[in-house]
């Protein structure tokens, strides 16, 4: 049975640990780092699976798999000091340490190496998981954790890493709305509860019409001089969604570089 090894137990660890307990491999071994220790004893208080070893070198000694789960300054100051296994897996969350840099930094021909998008919502067995290169233990693995998408091409990726870029924003917006409808005399949790419903039926509409524009889900969900024609317009004129594509194309820069 594969044995789970990660470095660095942030949000986007602790989610793929979750959705790998609530999978066909929540009976494999989890070794988790101390580094974040009151993430580290929630995880292992809540799974009988779960170690926490202190030593990086011991999780990658003891591991078949190894995520690298640490911000990219770390990442590039820990991991050309570690001895990684020969023909053991290593799934790199990092978001701007490339795929060739990870090669050279590992230095073992043997190993191989992937580069995955996860994101939080991962912990309840959701969302997409773009990686690369092609692999196809790797999609097997995400594919009982979420839908995963193999990417064929790393400068590809990166569009997919830029977006992934925008799940802070996504949130700002449910915050924003539902501290307009508390402000108006909702109940706090009344306004959150409709709020996040009402996106998350929206986003399960748009995905069963994956295969239509959503263009026209634009269009069909307005109506002449309606309320959705206004909120479009009024956010068009101020220039919202130009502003989008802008942050994109800047995280994007920052990710070719």
């Amino acid at each position: 049975m594969t044995t789970f090894g990660f470095i660095g137990t942030g949000k986007i660890a602790s989610s793929v640990i979750e959705g790998i307990n609530k999978s066909i491999f929540k009976k494999n071994k989890i070794i988790i780092s101390k580094r974040n220790n009151k993430i580290s004893k929630k995880l292992k208080n809540k799974y009988k699976n779960i170690e926490i070893e202190s030593d990086n070198q011991e999780i990658i000694n003891k591991s078949d798999w190894i995520f690298l789960s640490v911000t990219p300054e770390i990442g590039k100051k820990i991991i050309k000091k570690l001895n990684f296994r020969p023909k053991s897996y290593i799934i790199s969350f990092i978001s701007t340490i490339k795929f060739d840099d990870l090669k050279k930094m590992v230095g073992n021909n043997k190993t191989k190496i992937v580069r995955a998008i996860p994101l939080p919502p991962i912990s309840i067995r959701k969302g997409p998981v773009p990686f690369f290169p092609p692999n196809k233990k790797i999609k097997n693995f995400f594919n009982q954790l979420g839908t995963s998408i193999e990417i064929k091409n790393e400068k590809l990726s990166n569009n997919f890493w830029a977006t992934s870029g925008m799940m802070a924003t996504y949130y700002e917006i449910l915050r924003v709305l539902s501290e307009w409808l508390i402000s108006r005399g909702i109940n706090r949790n009344e306004a959150q509860k409709y709020i996040t419903s009402l996106f998350l039926a929206l986003s399960q509409d748009a995905y069963n019409n994956f295969n239509k524009s959503l263009k026209d889900l634009v269009k069909e969900s307005q109506t002449p001089k309606g309320l959705n024609e206004q909120g479009l317009n009024e956010l068009t004129q101020l220039g919202i969604y130009k502003s989008i594509i802008k942050a994109l194309n800047n995280i994007s820069k920052r990710l070719n570089k």
